[in-house]
C-alpha cells in the first residue's frame, strides 16, 4: 500500500520557456507537479499553451538538473557547499583581474535572461559592474539589428515596434514563423488563433520566406532567396515613391529624412532586384499598393531578417516601410506598448538606452552595441594573445557552444581559459568546460513578473506569480548568486543600479521590492490614484490584469532630439555601398543554409524532456527535390553538410516546401559531445547547425552573425536505410 494521499494545490504562473509567456495553472501534490494546463482567464494567452509548457514539470523533476554547486576535480566533478564555491570563484576571478586587467574577464549571457526577473534586476548590474569591454550575449545571434534600428530611429534600444496583430487587416511577415514561435519580439500566444481571427475579419497574411513554413502554409506565400531581404524592401520603398504611394500620416511632422530615403532607393527598382531576390516585380508592386491602401496594415520581420549579412539594413527598412505607409504607431500597424512597469526610462537613467560602435573588438574590430561585443568574436578573443585577451569567462543561462557560429571553434577555445564559471542548472555542452558550476533554482521555484516581454506584447497586461515551490534552504536564486559574487569580487554595494536604488537594500527585499516600486511609479500606478496598480493588487488578481489594447505613444515616447524620427541615419546610408557591391556578386546556383524553428523545441535547452523529443527524429536537413536529385540523395538518406569551418552528417528530408538552392536545419541540437549529463538529450543528440556556420560571416554594419544564407555543400554519405 502507498503512503497517505497528499493534498492537491493549484498555482497560477507563467510558462517562461519562450516569448509567448503563456499563463498556466499548475497542480501539485507535495513536491510533485501532477498537471499543467493553460489558464483560461489569463488576459493574453486565454487558455492557450503549446507542448513546451507541460515540460516545465520535466525540468523541475529532471534527475540531471544540478541543485548543488559543482567544482571540477581533474576530469571529474564534486559537490561543495555554496560558500566554498563562491569563495573559489571570487578568488579566481580576482586573480585574473589583478594579473591581466578587467578586460581579461568576459561574460556571456543566454536568452533565458529575458524571462528571469532576478537576472534582469541583479545579473545585469553585476556583469556590467565588472568593468570589462568583453561582454557578450545571445543578442548578436538574434535581435540586435532591430534594437539598433530602435536606437538610431527612436533614440532608445528598447523602443521596439510591435505588430498590432489583433487589429490589423494586412500582416506582412518576413523571415519569421509565428504560428510555431507564437511571436518573437511580438509576444502573441496562440498565434494560430490570432491568424484565424485575421482571416475571419477579411484580412490577409503574406509570408515572405525561403521555406513554406507552417505559417506560410496557412497564408499567401512568396519565396525569397536568403540574405536578400534588404534588396526586396528597398524595391518596395522604390515603388512607394515612384507610384506616389507615400503617406506618413499623423507622424509626418515628426519624420525627417524622407528625401534622403527617396534618393537612395532609386537604385533599387524591383526589375533590378527580382533576379536576385526571386520576388517578381509585379508582386513587389502589388504588395506596396496593398500596404499603402489598406487602412490597418503592418510589416514585421524577425530572425531570418536579422541574422544575415545585411540584417542591419533590413531591420531599418522594416521601420521605413511602416513609416512611409502611415502604419507606424497606428492601430493595426506597428505600435508601442504601455507596460505597467516601464523599463525604458529606467534604462535611460542607468545608461542602458543604447550605444553603438563606441569601441570595437580587439581582434577583428567588430562594433559594440549597448556595451556588448558580437559573440562571433568570442573564440578569437580567447585564442589571440596580447593585452585584453580573454582569460576567464562567466556564462549565465547560456550554451554558446551550440547557439553561436562555429561552435566547434568556441568549444576548443573554452579549454584554453585560465578559469570559467557557469551559472547554470545543467552540465551541458558549454558548462562541461567550467571550473565551477553554480546552479540556480528552476522556473517553478522562483517568483515571476514579465519585465521585458511586456515591452513587446501585442496587448498591455500585468501579472505577478509567486513561486510554485519554495526553494530548499541550500538552493540559491540566480540573483542571489550574482549578488554574492558581486560582494566577493567587487566589494559590498558595488553594483551600478539604475537611479538611486541601492543594491544592499534590494538584496534585503528581493525582486519584489523592485516590482512594487516599478508598478507604483509606472503609467498604471500612483497617477491613477486608487485604481493604480501595486504588487498587492496583482497578488489578488492571480490570472493577471488586462490593461487594454496598444495605444498611440509617439511622439511623446521618443528619446530623439526634438522628438524627430530620422528615417535616414548615416550608418545605414553608408552601408548601402556594401549592398550594391554584393548585388553584383550574387551567383546563381549557390546552395545556402537557413535554420528553422520547431514547436517542441526552444534553442538548446529543452531536449532533455522525453515528451518533447519523442517521435520521429526532427533534426533533419530539408532539401528541395531538385537539389536532392542533383546531389544523388533520397529521402531518409544521410548526407554530409559541409562549409568552410566544418562538416556534419545528417538525415535528409526531401520537401518541396524549400526554395531550390536552399537547405534547412533546425538549431539547438548537437548533444553528442562527451562530458555532458543530459540523459535524454544524449539519447537524441542530433547535430549542431553551428558546427557548420562560419563565425567570419557577419553583418559588417552590426556585427550580428549571418547565420542565414551561408554557403554550404551537400553530398551523399551512405545508401538510404532499407
Amino acid at each position: 500500500m502507498g503512503g497517505p494521499q497528499q493534498a492537491q494545490h493549484t498555482h497560477h504562473h507563467n510558462c517562461t520557456l519562450c516569448e509567448a509567456t503563456c499563463g498556466i495553472v499548475v497542480t501539485t501534490e507535495g513536491d510533485r507537479v501532477t498537471d499543467i494546463r493553460g489558464d483560461e482567464q489569463d488576459p493574453i494567452s486565454r487558455g492557450y499553451i503549446c507542448p513546451k509548457a507541460t515540460a516545465l514539470a520535466d525540468l523541475h523533476h529532471d534527475p540531471d538538473r544540478l541543485r548543488r554547486p559543482m567544482v571540477r576535480d581533474g576530469d571529474s566533478w564534486r559537490e561543495v557547499d555554496w560558500d566554498a564555491a563562491l569563495d573559489l570563484t571570487a578568488e579566481r576571478l580576482k586573480r585574473v583581474r589583478a594579473e591581466h586587467g578587467k578586460d581579461a574577464v568576459a561574460v556571456y549571457q543566454g536568452n533565458p535572461t529575458a524571462h528571469n526577473l532576478g537576472l534582469l534586476l541583479f545579473g545585469q548590474p553585476f556583469f556590467r559592474s565588472i568593468g570589462t569591454r568583453n561582454l557578450f550575449s545571445a543578442t548578436s545571434v538574434d535581435q540586435l539589428p532591430q534594437m539598433l534600428a530602435a536606437y538610431l530611429l527612436f533614440g532608445h534600444q528598447a523602443l521596439l515596434p510591435v505588430p498590432d496583430i489583433d487589429r490589423t487587416d494586412l500582416f506582412v511577415c518576413i523571415g519569421a514563423n509565428p504560428l510555431v514561435s507564437n511571436g518573437s519580439v511580438m509576444t502573441a500566444p496562440n498565434m494560430r488563433g490570432r491568424h484565424a481571427a485575421l482571416r475571419e475579419r477579411g484580412g490577409r497574411a503574406v509570408i515572405i520566406d525561403p521555406r513554406r513554413t507552417e505559417t506560410a502554409s496557412a497564408a499567401e506565400h512568396l519565396f525569397i532567396r536568403p540574405g536578400t531581404d534588404a534588396l526586396f524592401l528597398l524595391s518596395l520603398v522604390h515603388v512607394l515613391f515612384t507610384h506616389d504611394l507615400v503617406n506618413t500620416g499623423r507622424l509626418g511632422e515628426h519624420i525627417v529624412g524622407v528625401t534622403s530615403v527617396k534618393a537612395v532607393v532609386m537604385d533599387f527598382p524591383p526589375e533590378r532586384t527580382a533576379p536576385i531576390t526571386g520576388i517578381a516585380p509585379e508582386d513587389v508592386v502589388g504588395l506596396a499598393r496593398a500596404l499603402a491602401t489598406t487602412e490597418r496594415a503592418v510589416v514585421y520581420g524577425r530572425v531570418g531578417v536579422c541574422t544575415q549579412e545585411f540584417g542591419g539594413l533590413a531591420a531599418w527598412l522594416l521601420v521605413v516601410v511602416n513609416a512611409l505607409t502611415g502604419h507606424l504607431d497606428e492601430p493595426g500597424g506597428a505600435m508601442f506598448t504601455t507596460p505597467a512597469i516601464d523599463p525604458v526610462p529606467l534604462a535611460k537613467r542607468g545608461g542602458l538606452d543604447g550605444s553603438f560602435a563606441t569601441y570595437r573588438s580587439r581582434v577583428r574590430g567588430l562594433p559594440e552595441f549597448s556595451g556588448e561585443l558580437p559573440v562571433a568574436a568570442l573564440a578569437e578573443e580567447i585564442e589571440t594573445g596580447g593585452e585584453g585577451q580573454v582569460r576567464a569567462l562567466i556564462t549565465s543561462a547560456g550554451n554558446p557552444v551550440l547557439s553561436t557560429p562555429n561552435g566547434a571553434r568556441l568549444d576548443r577555445a573554452l579549454g584554453q581559459l585560465d578559469f570559467m564559471v557557469s551559472i547554470d542548472p545543467y552540465l551541458n555542452e558549454t558548462t562541461r568546460h567550467a571550473d565551477v558550476i553554480l546552479p540556480p533554482t528552476g522556473p517553478l521555484e522562483r517568483s515571476h513578473y514579465e519585465l521585458l516581454l511586456t515591452l513587446v506584447a501585442v496587448r498591455n497586461w500585468a501579472k505577478y506569480s509567486p513561486p510554485v515551490f519554495e526553494r530548499d534552504a541550500d538552493q540559491r536564486h540566480d540573483w542571489e548568486i550574482c549578488l554574492e559574487l558581486a560582494s566577493r569580487v567587487l566589494g559590498p554595494d558595488s553594483l551600478r543600479m539604475p537611479g538611486k536604488l541601492a543594491a544592499s537594500a534590494l538584496e534585503r527585499l528581493g525582486p519584489e521590492a523592485a516590482v512594487e516600486l516599478g508598478l507604483r511609479s509606472g503609467p498604471h500606478g500612483l497617477r491613477k490614484l486608487a485604481k493604480g496598480l501595486s504588487l498587492r493588487t496583482l497578488r489578488k488578481h492571480r490570472h493577471g490584469i488586462d490593461l487594454g489594447p496598444l495605444e498611440r505613444r509617439l511622439p511623446d515616447r521618443l528619446f530623439t532630439p526634438r522628438k524627430k524620427i530620422n528615417l535616414a541615419p548615416r550608418e545605414y546610408l553608408d552601408d548601402l555601398d556594401r549592398l550594391r557591391g554584393r548585388q553584383q556578386a550574387w551567383q546563381p546556383g549557390e546552395l545556402v543554409l537557413i535554420g528553422r524553428r520547431q514547436l517542441r523545441s526552444n534553442n538548446s535547452w529543452l531536449h532533455n524532456s522525453e515528451r518533447l523529443v519523442k517521435g520521429k527524429p526532427r533534426c533533419t536537413l530539408l532539401i528541395h527535390p531538385d537539389d536532392a536529385e542533383r546531389s544523388g540523395l533520397t529521402d531518409g538518406q544521410h548526407a554530409v553538410l559541409a562549409s568552410r569551418v566544418g562538416e556534419i552528417e545528417v538525415p535528409v528530408e526531401i520537401s518541396d516546401a524549400m526554395l531550390p538552392g536552399v537547405v534547412s536545419l533546425p538549431h539547438g541540437w548537437g548533444h553528442g559531445r562527451d562530458g555532458v549529463r543530459l540523459g535524454v538529450a544524449s539519447a537524441h543528440p542530433g547535430v549542431s547547425i553551428n558546427d557548420v556556420t562560419d563565425e567570419q560571416c557577419v553583418d559588417e554594419l552590426t556585427g550580428t552573425a549571418a547565420l542565414s544564407g551561408q554557403r554550404v555543400r551537400v553530398r551523399a554519405v551512405r545508401p538510404a536505410p532499407v
